[in-house]
Protein backbone atom coordinates (compact mmCIF):
# COMPACT_ATOMS: atom_id res chain seq x y z
CA UNK A 1 0.00 0.00 0.00
CA UNK A 2 1.09 3.72 -0.37
CA UNK A 3 0.92 6.32 1.90
CA UNK A 4 1.20 10.44 1.56
CA UNK A 5 2.68 12.10 4.57
CA UNK A 6 1.18 15.28 3.23
CA UNK A 7 2.97 18.36 5.02
CA UNK A 8 0.25 20.91 6.20
CA UNK A 9 2.05 23.94 5.98
CA UNK A 10 3.54 26.10 3.23
CA UNK A 11 4.47 29.22 5.35
CA UNK A 12 8.47 30.25 5.33
CA UNK A 13 10.29 29.04 8.12
CA UNK A 14 7.91 25.99 8.55
CA UNK A 15 8.97 23.02 10.37
CA UNK A 16 6.66 20.62 9.01
CA UNK A 17 9.46 19.08 6.83
CA UNK A 18 11.44 18.15 9.92
CA UNK A 19 8.20 16.64 11.21
CA UNK A 20 7.11 14.56 8.06
CA UNK A 21 10.95 13.59 7.37
CA UNK A 22 11.31 11.91 11.25
CA UNK A 23 7.51 10.16 10.85
CA UNK A 24 8.54 9.16 6.89
CA UNK A 25 12.01 7.43 9.09
CA UNK A 26 9.68 5.37 11.34
CA UNK A 27 7.37 4.87 8.83
CA UNK A 28 9.90 3.50 6.34
CA UNK A 29 10.76 0.50 8.78
CA UNK A 30 7.39 -0.79 7.29
CA UNK A 31 9.02 -2.84 3.97
CA UNK A 32 5.87 -3.74 2.79
CA UNK A 33 4.25 -0.33 2.61
CA UNK A 34 5.36 3.04 0.69
CA UNK A 35 5.46 5.74 2.69
CA UNK A 36 6.24 9.54 0.88
CA UNK A 37 6.13 12.74 2.13
CA UNK A 38 4.02 15.26 0.10
CA UNK A 39 4.29 18.83 0.28
CA UNK A 40 0.98 20.56 -0.97
CA UNK A 41 3.81 24.08 -1.34
CA UNK A 42 4.97 22.01 -4.50
CA UNK A 43 1.92 22.12 -5.99
CA UNK A 44 0.89 25.55 -6.04
CA UNK A 45 -2.47 25.26 -5.46
CA UNK A 46 -5.14 28.19 -5.98
CA UNK A 47 -6.98 28.97 -3.29
CA UNK A 48 -10.95 27.56 -4.14
CA UNK A 49 -12.58 29.58 -6.57
CA UNK A 50 -10.04 31.62 -7.99
CA UNK A 51 -8.90 29.42 -10.53
CA UNK A 52 -9.00 26.01 -12.02
CA UNK A 53 -7.43 23.86 -9.62
CA UNK A 54 -4.09 21.81 -9.82
CA UNK A 55 -4.72 18.05 -11.80
CA UNK A 56 -0.94 16.82 -10.58
CA UNK A 57 -2.72 17.77 -6.74
CA UNK A 58 -5.67 15.39 -7.59
CA UNK A 59 -3.69 12.53 -9.31
CA UNK A 60 -1.25 12.30 -6.10
CA UNK A 61 -4.39 11.90 -3.95
CA UNK A 62 -6.34 9.33 -5.72
CA UNK A 63 -3.33 7.43 -6.04
CA UNK A 64 -2.54 7.62 -2.20
CA UNK A 65 -4.48 4.67 -0.11
CA UNK A 66 -3.82 6.26 3.33
CA UNK A 67 -2.36 9.40 4.48
CA UNK A 68 -0.70 10.73 7.36
CA UNK A 69 -1.15 14.45 8.10
CA UNK A 70 1.26 16.73 9.26
CA UNK A 71 -0.96 19.45 10.75
CA UNK A 72 0.55 22.30 12.82
CA UNK A 73 -2.08 24.73 14.97
CA UNK A 74 -1.78 28.58 14.26
CA UNK A 75 -4.48 30.68 15.58
CA UNK A 76 -5.99 27.28 17.27
CA UNK A 77 -6.81 25.90 14.33
CA UNK A 78 -5.04 24.64 10.88
CA UNK A 79 -3.79 26.52 8.61
CA UNK A 80 -5.52 27.87 5.22
CA UNK A 81 -3.37 26.08 2.79
CA UNK A 82 -4.38 22.40 4.30
CA UNK A 83 -7.73 23.51 4.30
CA UNK A 84 -7.41 24.50 0.50
CA UNK A 85 -5.83 21.15 -0.18
CA UNK A 86 -7.98 19.35 1.27
CA UNK A 87 -11.07 21.19 -0.39
CA UNK A 88 -9.04 21.18 -3.83
CA UNK A 89 -9.76 17.58 -4.21
CA UNK A 90 -13.02 15.54 -3.13
CA UNK A 91 -13.54 12.32 -4.62
CA UNK A 92 -10.03 11.31 -4.70
CA UNK A 93 -9.73 11.19 -0.86
CA UNK A 94 -13.06 8.80 -0.29
CA UNK A 95 -13.04 5.97 1.17
CA UNK A 96 -9.76 6.07 2.63
CA UNK A 97 -8.02 6.54 5.97
CA UNK A 98 -5.68 9.03 7.87
CA UNK A 99 -3.42 9.24 10.47
CA UNK A 100 -2.73 13.09 11.71
CA UNK A 101 0.49 14.07 13.43
CA UNK A 102 -0.13 17.37 15.33
CA UNK A 103 2.42 19.82 16.95
CA UNK A 104 2.08 23.52 18.27
CA UNK A 105 2.55 24.96 21.96
CA UNK A 106 -0.92 22.33 22.96
CA UNK A 107 0.35 20.18 20.96
CA UNK A 108 -2.01 21.07 17.90
CA UNK A 109 -4.55 18.91 19.29
CA UNK A 110 -7.19 22.22 18.40
CA UNK A 111 -6.00 22.05 14.87
CA UNK A 112 -6.07 17.70 14.54
CA UNK A 113 -9.90 17.83 16.05
CA UNK A 114 -10.36 19.95 13.44
CA UNK A 115 -9.24 18.11 11.34
CA UNK A 116 -10.99 15.33 11.76
CA UNK A 117 -14.66 17.02 11.20
CA UNK A 118 -13.23 17.87 7.53
CA UNK A 119 -11.68 14.95 6.83
CA UNK A 120 -14.76 13.16 7.46
CA UNK A 121 -16.61 14.77 5.67
CA UNK A 122 -14.68 13.77 2.60
CA UNK A 123 -15.45 10.16 3.69
CA UNK A 124 -11.92 9.73 5.38
CA UNK A 125 -11.64 7.78 8.26
CA UNK A 126 -9.35 9.32 10.74
CA UNK A 127 -7.85 6.73 13.31
CA UNK A 128 -7.79 7.54 17.18
CA UNK A 129 -4.31 7.80 17.29
CA UNK A 130 -2.89 11.51 17.23
CA UNK A 131 0.56 11.53 18.18
CA UNK A 132 0.95 15.26 19.44
CA UNK A 133 4.05 17.57 19.43
CA UNK A 134 5.25 20.29 21.97
CA UNK A 135 6.45 23.36 20.53
CA UNK A 136 8.28 23.97 24.21
CA UNK A 137 9.30 19.78 24.91
CA UNK A 138 9.88 18.75 20.90
CA UNK A 139 11.84 21.74 19.74
CA UNK A 140 14.74 23.72 20.36
CA UNK A 141 14.18 27.40 20.46
CA UNK A 142 10.46 26.40 18.68
CA UNK A 143 12.51 25.62 15.22
CA UNK A 144 14.75 22.68 15.83
CA UNK A 145 12.62 19.00 16.05
CA UNK A 146 14.01 17.23 18.60
CA UNK A 147 11.44 14.49 19.79
CA UNK A 148 12.27 12.49 22.73
CA UNK A 149 12.47 8.74 22.13
CA UNK A 150 9.10 8.36 24.01
CA UNK A 151 7.46 9.32 20.96
CA UNK A 152 8.03 6.63 18.88
CA UNK A 153 5.90 3.89 20.31
CA UNK A 154 2.51 6.00 19.61
CA UNK A 155 3.62 6.58 16.25
CA UNK A 156 3.83 3.17 15.91
CA UNK A 157 0.37 2.46 16.97
CA UNK A 158 -1.01 5.36 14.46
CA UNK A 159 0.63 3.50 11.97
CA UNK A 160 -1.22 0.26 12.80
CA UNK A 161 -4.40 1.74 12.92
CA UNK A 162 -3.61 3.15 9.88
CA UNK A 163 -2.40 0.19 7.59
CA UNK A 164 -5.21 -1.81 9.45
CA UNK A 165 -8.06 0.86 8.68
CA UNK A 166 -6.29 1.19 4.79
CA UNK A 167 -6.55 -2.46 4.19
CA UNK A 168 -10.19 -2.59 4.85
CA UNK A 169 -11.12 0.55 3.04
CA UNK A 170 -9.28 -0.74 -0.23
CA UNK A 171 -11.94 -3.70 -0.05
CA UNK A 172 -14.63 -1.19 -1.33
CA UNK A 173 -12.91 0.84 -2.97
Amino acid sequence: MKFGIILGSTREGRVSPQVGDYIKEIASKRADHDFEIVDIKEFNLPFMGTAEGNPAWNAKIDELDGYIFITQEYNHGLTAPLKNAIDSARPEFFNKAAGIVSYGSAGGVRAAEQLRVIMAEQKVATVRTNPAFNLFTDFENFADFKPGEHMEPGINDMLDELILWSEAFKTIR
